[in-house]
This record gives structure tokens, C-alpha cells and sequence, in this order.
């Protein structure tokens, strides 16, 4: 269903961002203005290494909670419908009666680095990363299923259903159980040219056709409400629900990057660069991953592990004297320096590395470390590594045929006069940021106007958008990275043997020293 009709004074859609984190509600009109807003936390908790995983309950209800606060706010005669956006690459068992018998498994989730190795170097690991779009990577889903296929035999005897978070969002919401074509191509699971689940990719995982939601497009119309949804949202049962796609394919529309060759970039968490083509596509090395977004549009592109979670990092082991909110001050710090750190390069892999190679092995380094060298130089070279790590994906993106020639960006890390320079500078391209931060719910609720007939196409995006503000490469800094791209690219392979030696070590080498034993009080 899609294309339905709005009733009379709905001109709201509530874009519903399911976030890694949080969930995010905006009420957006047809003017793209957001009138309300609301959002509700949740742990990502890590019980042993490599683990990251959600309580799916909580998800759900910070999805109903946030809900009800924006409909509070402008009132239930107003919402038109709602349409959601997810994080990417998460994996849920439920039983027959659909209650879950795993936690929510993360895209951060990396114990099946061993598994998505595996599978990345068997004969036909290229061919299904090209055939579905998605790498073979320990976030996707496949190398996931092979871990508890492999792992965990007997819990996955008792899974009757393999799904992902929204798809428990919506079926709680709705009763139904659906997944869109997007979120679909992010599993490593769905053949992208003829959008359905693919036979071999479902051999390799172990589960049959009917353990998965049924795949409908992302413009797709739930038709309205349970009872139990409707109260606790305080919307009426015949509210309708636009399934909507992947948070990495909606912040393209949410940023108005939807036109040829015009690419979107954020940096929150981790960080992405991509662009809209009209065909699937995957480079022939396989460097590039390809998601599905609306019929007749795909997102080409690669996301990094480690974007602000780098800052966050050096504000810990860096300059723990500079507060529990250190980020300006540390960018401070970093802006004393000129382009280049002094020689010194910083491989940001703190949570291994996604595009443009596709490994759980790097770990983070710095490499040229001197006597001369002080905390700012680290700190920036930081931020120079995450943003010339976004410089190979662009350059990956590129071998790949795509024309990238405009770049938009978003995120929190566009507050930031520096990283806004850095980026530029790396990146050799003028960027425009635009006016919101809110990319992907905002492309939700585009897509949800598309869907409920309420704009003619996600097209009007790139018109909805305003560019706030635009930020030139500096010659002189953009030649310095320039020179350092090809030594920092390098480095990823040299440093091959020492990630795999420093991974078979790791188990004796733990990071915290072990608790000491207490000694008994004197003469006791």
C-alpha cells in the first residue's frame, strides 16, 4: 500500500530516528520545518569483549515515549503519519510467540570478526559482498547468524525468527512483521538487483526463508495502530506507518544530497560518506558497500567505525584535567597546530575499521611520534586521521566510478569551526553544511510525505535543504594531506602482521592490572 491519502488538518509526519544510542521523534510539515521534538536514551551495553548489544523493551519504549511527548506537543489532529529510519546491521532472536531470545546485537558488535573473515576470503566472498551490497564484516548480520550458528547450536534451535530492531519496533507498533528493502540490503542477506533474500546467503547462515520478515519497500503503508500502540502513543488506531529504510540511506535525503553527484557526509559516532546513484553498484575490490533506498535509488558509499569517538577518547587519555566536557577545549588545543601535526599521523581504529577494508583486525596508532611533540599535536592528529580516513572512502568511492563533485554535511562534529576546516582540507572539496542536524529523521518524514502523497517526490529534498553555510579546502592544507594520503593508506598494510600478532596476544595482555590481594590487618 502507498500513496494513501492524509486526513483533513494532518499536515505533520513524525520522522522516527532508532538510533545506536537513542531515539529521536521530529514533526516535520511539507516545508521540511521541524515544530517538536523529543528523544529518550538507552544503554549500549558491553557484558564481555566484542559484545554490544540493547534490551530490545527498552528501544521500544523509547520509541512509544518519544511518540506520545511530540504528539503531546502538537496534538493528534495534526500527525498525518509516522515513518521510521533505523541504525543499520542489527540482529534479534524471538521465539515462536515473538518474544526475543537474544538482546538487540549491534552493528558494534564484533565477535564474529573470525566468521566474516571467513567468509570474506572464501571463493565466493566478493561475489555475494557484490551481490548483496553488503561487506562481509562482523556488523552485518551474516557473519553474526554463522557466529550463533556455530556458537550458540542450541539457542538457534529455539529462534523462530531473525529480525532487526525496527522490525520489533513495527511489529509491536503494528503487527506486523515486515522489513524494508533497505534495511533488508544492510543484512549481507538480500540480493539488491532482484530484492529478495538470497539462497546461497541464507545457506551460509543457516536459516530458512520463513525465520526473516517479509521484505516491502520502504515507502511501504502499515495501515494503522494495535490498540496497545495506539494508547500508549496517544495517536488514534488509523494512524498509518511508513515503514521507512537504514539511517545511513535517509541522512542522503535528510541533507537534500539525492541529486547525481552530490555526496553526504556525517561524522557523529562514527561517521559515512555517501552518494545516490540510479543502479546498484559495488566496486570491483569490493571497497564500497551499496544499500537500497527508494524504487529506483541505491546509496553507494562507506562508513568508518571512528568518528567523534576518537575525540572522546583523546578527552579521556589525553586531557582527563580538562573536565567531563573537554571538546572545545581539545579542539582548542588541536587549532595551535598547522596542518599535518608536525609529521605525526594517527590511525584512528580505537573500534577496529569498516570502509575501505572491511577488517575487525587494525587497532589505532600513532606513527611519527617525536620528542617535539605535545598533547596538541595528538589531539589533532586525531581529527586529521578521522577525516583522512574519510578521504580513502571518497577515494574508494571514486575507483568505483561514482562522480562525487558536492558534498554535504551534518552531524555533531559541524559545530566545529576546526573539524569543519580539517574536513575540507582532507577531503580537497568545499563542503556545505546544512541548516539541521537531524538528517535522518528528517529523511524519514520526506519519505513518509512521499509515501502518505503529501509531496510528489523525495526529489524535493535537495530544495527543502538549506545550506547554512560552506566551507572551502585551504590550498596550502589541502596540499599537505594530500601528500600525507598516500603514507597513511600505506600504513594499514604494513601494519597487517602486527594487528594480527597484537590480536593473537591480546588474551594476555589485559588492559586493566589485576586487582591486587588484600592483606590481612596486622595481627589479625
Amino acid at each position: 500500500m502507498s500513496g494513501a491519502g492524509t486526513a483533513g488538518g494532518a499536515d505533520l509526519v513524525l520522522g522516527v530516528d532508532i538510533g545506536t544510542t537513542s531515539t529521536k521523534v521530529v514533526a516535520y510539515d511539507t516545508a521540511g520545518t521541524a515544530t517538536a521534538q523529543h528523544s529518550v536514551g538507552y544503554p549500549l551495553e558491553e557484558p564481555e569483549p566484542g559484545h554490544a548489544v540493547q534490551d530490545p523493551h527498552l528501544i521500544l519504549d523509547a520509541v512509544q515515549r518519544s511518540v506520545r511527548a511530540v504528539v503531546e506537543a502538537v496534538g493528534a489532529g495534526r500527525v498525518a503519519g509516522l515513518s521510521f529510519s533505523t541504525a543499520m546491521h542489527s540482529l534479534l532472536g524471538l521465539d515462536a510467540e515473538h518474544r526475543p531470545l537474544t538482546p538487540v546485537i549491534t552493528w558494534a558488535d564484533t565477535r564474529a570478526g573470525t566468521q566474516a573473515e571467513r567468509l570474506r576470503a572464501a571463493p565466493g566472498g566478493l561475489a555475494l559482498h557484490r551481490r548483496t551490497g553488503t561487506p562481509l564484516h562482523p556488523m552485518s548480520p551474516l557473519p553474526k547468524l554463522v557466529w550463533f550458528r556455530e556458537q550458540e547450536p542450541k539457542l538457534c534451535e529455539r529462534v523462530s525468527f531473525w529480525i532487526g530492531v525496527k522490525d520489533w519496533v513495527l511489529l509491536h507498533l503494528a503487527g506486523a512483521l515486515v522489513v524494508d528493502h533497505s534495511t533488508a540490503s544492510s543484512t549481507g542477506l538480500f540480493d539488491l538487483a532482484a530484492l529478495r533474500w538470497d539462497a546461497e546467503a541464507l545457506q551460509l547462515a543457516g536459516v530458512q526463508l520463513e525465520q526473516l520478515p517479509e521484505p516491502v519497500t520502504t515507502t511501504h503503508v502499515l495501515p494503522g495502530l494495535t490498540d496497545a500502540a495506539a494508547a500508549a502513543t496517544g495517536l488514534p488506531v488509523a494512524t498509518p506507518l511508513v515503514v521507512g529504510a537504514g539511517d545511513g540511506p535517509l541522512a542522503n535525503l535528510g541533507l537534500g544530497a539525492v541529486r547525481p553527484g552530490v555526496a553526504a557526509c556525517s561524522i557523529g559516532t562514527s561517521g559515512a560518506l555517501r552518494v545516490v546513484v540510479d543502479r546498484p553498484v559495488v566496486d570491483p575490490l569490493g571497497q564500497v558497500f551499496c544499500y537500497a533506498l527508494t524504487p529506483g535509488r541505491w546509496v553507494v558509499g562507506g562508513a568508518i567505525n571512528n568518528g567523534g569517538v576518537v575525540l572522546e577518547w583523546a578527552g579521556d587519555a589525553l586531557a582527563p584535567d580538562l573536565g567531563e566536557e573537554p571538546h572545545e577545549a581539545l579542539l582548542e588545543l588541536a587549532g595551535r597546530v598547522p596542518a599535518g601535526s608536525g609529521g605525526l599521523l594517527m590511525l584512528p581504529y580505537l573500534l577496529s575499521e569498516r570502509a575501505p577494508h572491511w577488517s575487525s583486525l587494525p587497532r589505532g596508532a600513532y606513527v611519527g611520534l617525536t620528542r617535539a611533540h605535545r598533547r596538541e599535536h595528538l589531539v589533532r592528529a586525531a581529527v586529521e586521521g578521522v577525516c583522512l580516513q574519510l578521504s580513502v572512502v571518497l577515494q574508494s568511492m571514486r575507483l568505483a566510478g561514482l562522480r562525487v563533485d558536492g558534498l554535504r554535511a551534518t552531524g555533531g562534529f559541524a559545530r566545529s569551526p576546526l573539524w569543519r576546516q580539517v574536513l575540507a582540507d582532507a577531503l580537497d572539496m568545499e563542503v556545505g553544511f546544512a541548516a539541521g542536524y537531524e538528517g535522518s529523521s528528517f529523511g524519514a518524514a520526506l519519505l513518509g510525505m512521499e509515501a502518505l502523497g503529501m509531496v510528489p517526490s523525495v526529489e524535493v529534498a535537495a530544495d527543502l535543504v538549506t545550506v547554512q553555510s560552506r566551507v572551502a579546502p585551504d590550498p596550502a592544507a589541502a596540499g599537505v594531506y594530500a601528500q600525507l594520503r598516500p603514507v597513511f593508506t600505506d600504513l594499514y598494510a604494513a601494519l597487517v602482521p602486527t594487528y594480527t600478532a597484537l590480536r593473537r596476544l591480546a588474551p594476555a595482555l589485559p588492559v586493566e592490572h589485576p586487582a591486587l590481594p588484600v592483606e590481612p590487618p596486622a595481627g589479625g
